[in-house]
């Protein structure tokens, strides 16, 4: 029962190319606002393509370097006195007290998204929302002042910092308001209550302070710091915030990336950043891995329906005992791990063998020389032997299974007549919604033979006694196509990772990753080409 946000000490909040140089290791920043206002820097002020020579580190024998190449740390060129003073101002006490506190007092309005919400407008628990709208409004008046607001579908928000060069594509930061409801018998068990956004010298505690209003505060930050000191950008900024995020964002960024698309057209925006990946220390070195794609998604119901009855003369076998038949069979056939080519964990591989002195020896002789001249064989034998390193790794080119809701029975002397399981799946790279589908039907058929019941799967047949219905739910979604990761010419890809180890220092190896769960950036898919789901932050304690 633990969301916290860790703070960078006061000294090391300040980065610049000297100071990357000399300090030890890589370290978290106040919640990303220094990396967000780089990319404002950078990415507002190019216009056109550059080359550069790879940075000079470590790298382990016997893999290319062009199996992962590093950019050089990119550093702002753009100097003026107010970046000067904002600079200085970062390094102050002042900064990060006035931090903390924005953050803090985010955390504490809690603006969360309930399974059950009723329609906006009709369904009060929606009006936090308002709230947290105005508490934006007081705490960057810079950017109510300077930048355009819109408002899309009653909460969701959209500030747009004009550029002074119309004709370049748009830059667009992400994140969500909302956060996931806490059960009231969960509180005693937090260390500090979820919504009092308490600070403890070390960490701000609560709903929202990692997942993710750390990172609107963060971007919003940045913005305004960059407004203080006069800085105008040459491509238009924008900030889009949904608010429903956390039960699939129909509401938020499903009405806002339309909004957008409408606006600006098919890969009208250059490049988007939402939440996902921060630096971690993986395999002995640092990588950070801002996610490129994202694996699918389904959710499917499973009906059960049978006769009911007196439990005094019970059948041998009732609803709830063929559904429990039906999700062992499902868990006892899990989907095997396959690494297709487009999945970016072989570049994360590839990194790992590369520069990562604790890579597993095994795991590199089975790493082609390229990704190219690997067949389906045996990339999935790779995939095979990489999976049993951990669950979590597995996962990132395995689709997954869970059971996560069972429903059956009303009364304890009396059968059940319809029994329901949710079934929530991840679906690999490579895979589709349809191959699920397909897999389910199956089973399903094979214990409906056993039991003489009729299967309706995945069609518009009403349910029907003595029968298995599977049905989808309404936020089925494919595999995300995959972010460019190339480095030359000059890339979004380039940008964000040159920006990443300016800040973090040289021994940040960047490496494309792969979100086991979904962001909002589900629906911005025809609004740019170039979607990064990272999270800028370290937390030093995190070895792991």
């Amino acid at each position: 029962m633990v969301e916290k946000q860790r703070l960078l000490p006061v000294e090391e909040s300040h980065v610049t190319p000297e100071l990357v140089k000399r300090r030890e290791r890589p370290r978290f920043v106040l919640p990303g606002l220094l990396l967000f206002a780089a990319i404002v820097l950078l990415l507002a002020h190019i216009n056109k393509p550059g080359h550069w020579k790879p940075w000079p580190i470590h790298r382990q024998a016997g893999m290319a370097k062009s199996q992962c190449p590093q950019v050089n740390p990119m550093f702002p060129s753009i100097k003026s006195k107010e970046l000067s003073l904002m600079d200085e101002y970062l390094q102050t006490s002042k900064f990060r007290n006035e931090s903390i506190a924005r953050l803090s007092g985010a955390v504490k309005i809690p603006s969360i998204s309930y399974d059950d919400l009723g329609p906006i407008g009709e369904e009060p628990r929606w009006d936090i929302f308002y709230d947290f709208a105005e508490y934006l409004k007081q705490q960057f008046p810079l950017i109510h002042q300077h930048l355009d607001l819109e408002v899309v579908n009653v909460h969701g928000l959209v500030y747009t910092w004009k550029g002074a060069n119309p004709s370049l594509k748009p830059t667009l930061l992400m994140a969500h308001q909302d956060v996931v409801p806490v059960p009231e018998s969960t509180i005693p068990l937090w260390m500090h209550p979820p919504f009092e956004g308490v600070y403890d010298g070390k960490f701000i505690w609560g709903r929202g302070s990692s997942d993710c209003k750390n990172q609107l505060i963060a971007e919003m930050e940045a913005v305004e710091l960059l407004l203080s000191a006069s800085f105008q950008p040459k491509r238009t900024i924008l900030l889009s915030f949904g608010f429903d995020e956390e039960i699939s964002g129909t509401q938020g960024a499903g009405h806002l990336a339309p909004f957008i698309l409408d606006r600006y057209g098919k890969d009208g925006v250059a490049v988007i950043v939402d939440e996902g990946a921060s630096v971690s220390t993986v395999w002995g070195s640092h990588f950070a891995t801002p996610g490129v794609t994202e694996k699918g998604y389904i959710d499917v119901d499973i009906v059960v329906r049978m006769p009911g009855g007196h439990s005094s003369i019970p059948p041998p076998h009732n609803g709830i005992g063929v559904m429990s038949e039906l999700i062992t069979m499902i868990e006892a056939d899990p989907y095997k791990p396959s690494l297709d080519s487009d999945n970016p964990f072989l570049c994360i591989m590839q990194c790992g063998a590369s520069y990562g002195p604790e890579f597993p020896k095994k795991l590199k002789k089975l790493l082609p020389k390229s990704k190219q001249h690997m067949c389906d064989k045996k990339r999935d034998k790779l995939a095979h032997e990489a999976a049993k390193e951990s669950p979590f790794i597995k996962y990132l080119f395995t689709t997954s299974v869970a059971v996560d809701v069972i429903q059956g029975g009303l009364k304890v002397n009396a059968l059940p007549e319809r029994t329901v399981a949710t079934v929530n799946h991840r679906i690999n790279v490579g895979e589709h919604p349809a191959t699920v589908k397909e897999k389910l039907t199956h089973l399903a058929k094979h214990v409906a033979k056993k039991h003489n019941l009729t299967v309706h799967a995945f069609s518009d047949e009403k349910e029907t006694p003595n029968s298995i219905t599977l049905r989808a739910h309404n936020t089925v979604l494919e595999p995300a196509p995959v972010t460019p990761t190339e480095v030359e010419p000059l890339s979004a890809y380039s940008i964000v990772s040159g920006t990443t180890r300016a800040l973090y220092g040289e021994e940040v190896i960047m490496a494309p990753g792969i979100m086991t769960g979904n962001t909002d950036t589900r629906y911005y898919w025809d609004v740019s080409r170039n979607i990064f789901r990272f999270s800028p932050g370290w937390d030093e304690d995190d070895e792991g």
